[in-house]
């Protein structure tokens, strides 16, 4: 049987997200390795762990809750980056596009969230 969040686009395109932060971090220099490899590997894990948590619960309203906090994630994940790019461990070409990439899987988890809402 299915999963609910097989389903989701969102779970599938975090869960791509993970395998380039593991990718992109694994390329760090080894003292960073307890530092922001470590950070930066738990905040993208959680989006898609979140999101398939949620969606496992028996409630709208827990659901919604653990997106609240893949959407903090999201937004732990975007400041890593920049960080990370001011340390000079991204390559500032690269940078961009990861970030438009998590700013898309953030508007996805916001219209999932208003999906679940109910109509007022």
């Amino acid at each position: 049987m299915g999963k609910p969040h097989h389903k989701l686009d969102v779970w599938k395109r975090s869960l791509s997200f993970v395998t380039n932060i593991y990718k992109m971090t694994s390329k760090f220099p080894n003292e960073e390795k307890f530092g922001l490899v470590s950070q930066m590997r738990r905040a993208a894990v959680s989006v898609p762990s979140n999101i398939s948590e949620g969606a496992a619960r028996n409630s709208r309203k827990e659901f919604i809750n653990f997106l609240h906090i893949a959407q903090g994630s999201v937004s732990e994940l975007e400041t890593q980056i920049l960080i990370s790019r001011n340390l000079g461990f991204i390559e500032p070409k690269k940078v961009e596009p990861l970030l438009q990439e998590l700013d898309e899987i953030s508007k996805m988890i916001i219209g999932l969230q208003r999906s679940l809402k109910p109509p007022k």
